[in-house]
């Protein structure tokens, strides 16, 4: 146990995520992904949560594995295609995390997920939300919209909307 990081996720409240990502950021999250969802057949979530619950901390959860746990709560691996993606953001950790389901999965390398974390971490250790999470976005959408270029008659199989968690 990281009793460092435990006391840091004890500290930050959702009222830290709300700080950082209030309501117009919100707003610009949520047209950034409906505007993503145009250029390519892939569904794309993001979501941040402050903190972990002292239970998960003390278990020693990850990022990665509160992410895949959020991946399944947010039902991300329910599309026709198995083409969802999740970007979540632990913010008591910084840490970004890309979830993609396997058709995804199948056809992008993890180092191009990486890059887009790392891309988007930096930014949050600027405090940069707004712009890394748009950033981020943007990347996923370059990756989905080459290996899974939009066709007619799509419809969105997700919410757009941003979940704080």
């Amino acid at each position: 146990m990281d009793l460092k990081r435990v006391l840091k996720h004890l500290f930050v409240t959702r009222w830290h995520a709300n700080r950082a990502f209030p309501t117009p950021t919100l707003h610009a999250i949520e047209r950034a992904i409906q505007e993503s969802h145009r250029a390519h057949i892939g569904q794309i979530r993001f979501a941040v949560e402050g903190a972990l619950h002292i239970g998960a901390l003390l278990e020693g959860m990850s990022a990665r594995e509160r992410a895949i746990d959020v991946f399944s709560e947010l039902q991300v691996w329910d599309t026709e295609h198995n083409n969802g993606v999740l970007i979540y953001l632990l913010l008591a950790d910084h840490d970004v995390e890309i979830v993609a389901d396997r058709g995804v999965h199948a056809r992008i390398k993890p180092g191009e997920w990486e890059a887009i974390c790392s891309q988007m971490e930096a930014a949050f250790k600027l405090g940069n939300y707004h712009a890394g999470v748009l950033r981020g976005i943007e990347e996923v959408t370059a990756l989905l919209k080459r290996h899974f270029p939009a066709q007619q008659e799509k419809r969105d199989e997700l919410p757009s909307k941003p979940a704080v968690l």
